[in-house]
């Protein structure tokens, strides 16, 4: 009875013993799982802050990108200081130095002529002759008219001596002396007249022929054997016989933009360009100016003679006059593509300190690619090439370029 008593004591025992185990065991497992769950927690809460943190710097980065991309970027050049002598190029026309249209002093036909155009002809050279019967014939009966009142004046003046030497006798009265004396003195009168009327006539037939008044080229004939020949003096419509002129030296015409008429002195050095003599330059100077400003095209009237003694220049030509003037010390050279055209007037614009600022300016010569500006600009401002239609004053911009030079003239 004890060995059962002992097994069912042992059988008791044993179904208790597990309870006993299990437990124990149960808070191990517990702690595991909170352990694991606490990983996959922390982990879950890293990603989550990673990618948060993530997109808070795209964010930043898209913004600051999006700032940057807001601020526009520009280049910029530096005004160069133009040079201190500068050379302008002016139209110009050549002119003889003397020119002259031969007419005729008296009325006729052509007889003959002696010179045409492109001869050389020199001072006193006979050049045509005219016939005026017209002159002849007049001169002619001045010349009998001449010689009657010659003769009356010899008769008044035997009458009067003859008078003044009765007189002395009492033969005759006072008054009859007076009366030979004023006759002599009027016969004495219409002499003189008639005398002056003979020299004027053979003055006029002196005019025949026609002479050259100095050495020159014969440039046009406007006449021919037998045409009818009308004095310069004579009304209607004048034509000239000839025109000769003095090619041995020229002068040349130019009119000088009212910005350089200060620097237009004489005693400039200038030089000619014709079409016709490439790589070729004819030196002249500046001799005078009109002083006056021509009021409808605001420039300064300028002769330049230019010696010619092979005569290889012709009167008449076009040419370009090359003039070097005394530069403007406070004018710069800019890129055309740096201009501003608004209603308020040329303007450039000019970054300082980050910004923008609108400067007005006053321009001077234009070299094509570049442009002189005359006032407005200091010369150290850091000028934005092509600049934007809607910029501003005030406006933040990018420089993203050095500072270049504004070029070479």
């Amino acid at each position: 009875m004890v060995m059962p008593m002992e097994s069912q004591t042992q059988s008791n025992a044993f179904p208790h013993e597990p309870p006993a185990l299990s437990v124990v065991k149960a808070p191990r497992r517990s702690k595991r799982g909170w352990l694991i769950a606490g990983a996959i927690l922390l982990v879950f809460a890293g990603i989550f802050v990673y990618g948060i943190l993530a997109r808070l710097r795209k964010a930043a980065t898209v913004s600051a990108e999006t700032a940057q991309m807001a601020v526009p970027s520009v280049s910029v050049i530096s005004p160069q200081r133009s040079a201190p002598s500068q050379e302008i190029v002016l139209p110009g026309n050549v002119q003889p130095f003397i020119s002259a249209p031969i007419y005729s002093r008296t009325n006729g036909y052509l007889k003959r002529w002696y010179a045409d155009i492109g001869a050389h002809v020199r001072k006193g050279q006979l050049l045509a002759e005219i016939e005026t019967p017209e002159v002849d014939q007049q001169l002619q009966q001045s010349r009998s008219n001449l010689a009657t009142v010659q003769a009356n004046l010899k008769l008044a003046e035997i009458t009067k001596n003859r008078y003044q030497g009765l007189l002395a006798t009492h033969a005759v009265a006072q008054q009859d002396v007076d009366n030979a004396v004023g006759t002599y003195n009027a016969n004495k009168t219409i002499v003189e007249a008639n005398q002056a009327n003979v020299k004027q006539l053979e003055t006029l037939q002196s005019f025949q022929k026609i002479y050259c008044p100095f050495d020159g080229i014969v440039t046009a004939r406007n006449t021919d054997i037998g045409a009818l020949i009308a004095s310069g003096n004579a009304g209607g419509v004048k034509t000239d016989l000839f025109h000769i002129s003095q090619a041995g030296k020229l002068r040349v015409y130019v009119n000088v933009p009212q910005q350089y008429s200060q620097a237009a002195t004489p005693g400039l050095t200038a030089e000619l360009t014709l079409a016709e003599f490439p790589g070729r330059r004819f030196q002249g100077k500046l001799v005078r100016t009109s002083n006056a400003i021509n009021y409808a095209t605001r420039t300064l009237l300028a002769e330049i003679d230019v010696d010619n003694p092979s005569g290889e220049l012709l009167s008449g030509s076009y040419t370009e006059v090359h003039l070097k003037v005394r530069g403007q010390t406070s004018s710069y050279l800019v890129p055309v593509s740096a201009l501003i055209f608004r209603s308020q007037g040329l303007q450039v614009a000019v970054v300082k300190n980050g910004s923008v600022l609108l400067t007005p300016v006053t321009p001077g010569r234009d070299f094509g690619d570049q442009i002189e500006i005359v006032s407005g600009l200091k010369g150290d401002e850091s000028v934005i090439v092509n600049p934007p239609d809607s910029i501003v004053t005030g406006e933040k911009v990018q420089v993203v370029q050095p500072a270049a030079t504004g070029g070479a003239q």
